[in-house]
């Protein structure tokens, strides 16, 4: 696999845990009574989209992947 591939790849990583960040967001917002675990929650999405915002902070400053031939 090319490293240009696999950094589309790394990319939809960080996208997926930006989706579930927001999904378990709105979930814990609306769906879940219990304080104890709506701040669990909430810590997990938070540490999904701080993890997801350095993976896209990884591939855009790593710079262009050189062509292979």
């Amino acid at each position: 696999m090319s490293p240009a591939l696999m950094k589309m790849w790394i990319s939809f990583v960080a996208m997926g845990f930006m989706v579930i960040s927001v999904l378990t967001v709105y979930f814990t917002k609306f769906k879940v009574k219990n304080n104890v675990i709506r701040m669990i929650l909430n810590t997990i999405a938070f540490l999904l989209i701080v993890v997801a915002g350095l993976i896209i902070f990884y591939v855009v400053f790593s710079g262009p992947v050189p062509e292979s031939a």
